[in-house]
This record gives C-alpha cells, structure tokens and sequence, in this order.
C-alpha cells in the first residue's frame, strides 16, 4: 500500500519542477536547451508514473467500496485521470518527438504547457484537498 508521505512527495516534485519549467521555457534560448528538455521530460515521466501509482495502488479499494460516495469519488477522480493522460497524450504529439521539444510558435508552446501544468496543478490540489482525505477515512475504517 503507498504512503501518504510517498504521494505528497512526488506531488510536490511535480509542482515545483513545473514552475521550473514555466519559468525556463519563457526564454527561447533556454527552452531550446539540452537542460530544459531533460527536465521537461524527467518531469513528464514522473507525471506519468505519479497516474499509474495511484490507479494501480488505490482505486480498487475505493472503487469495491461499500460506501457510495466514496465509490463516486474513485470514479470522478479515475475519470479525471483519464482525462489528464488524453489531454496529456496530445500535448505530447503536438510539442515534442523523440525527447526533444519542437516548436515553431514559442507564445503558443508556451501557452499550451502552461495550461498542461495547471491542469495538473488542480489536479494535485484535488487530490490533496479531496482525494487523500477519502483514502485516509477509508484507510481508518478498514483497522477498526
């Protein structure tokens, strides 16, 4: 079972690599970089890796839940998972090739990721706010 601790560390990772990335990306010689494009992808493969942990470590439990709310929760939030890796996925086709980032319009790449992360960015707060809260309750129940 993943800890708490194991998910808020890697959405922490995610947050602050993201605006890191935000902010290396404004300029284009710095985009273009070796740098910039290691860290764009390290960050996308811990987004990646984040989604695939929490559908393979706590979905099942929440979804067999008992509890119809807490059924609802895991669907929506499956759902939205869904829905970041088809958002995601296109990001992905549109913006970059064979671990690089390519790009003729810098302000509409720039535009784009920026909307990327901050779907992720709710995504995260949800999670924090809403997600783990339910986890936790379902978690407290379960031992007693």
């Amino acid at each position: 079972m993943v800890s708490f601790e194991t998910l808020h560390e890697q959405n922490h990772y995610i947050m602050s690599r993201s605006k890191i990335i935000m902010y290396m990306i404004q300029d284009i010689t710095i985009c273009n970089s070796d740098v910039t494009c290691d860290l764009f992808f390290d960050l996308t493969g811990k987004i990646k890796e984040h989604l695939d942990l929490e559908e393979r470590e706590l979905y099942k439990d929440l979804l067999t839940n008992n509890d119809p709310n807490v059924r609802r929760v895991a669907e929506n939030f499956l759902a939205g998972s869904a829905e970041i890796k088809r958002i995601f996925k296109q990001y992905m086709k549109k913006w970059c090739h064979n671990k690089q980032l390519r790009f003729k319009n810098h302000e509409k790449f720039i535009s784009d990721t920026n909307e990327l992360f901050e779907v992720i960015h709710d995504r995260i707060i949800d999670e924090t706010e809403k997600f783990y809260p339910v986890i936790r309750e379902t978690r407290e129940i379960a031992k007693v």
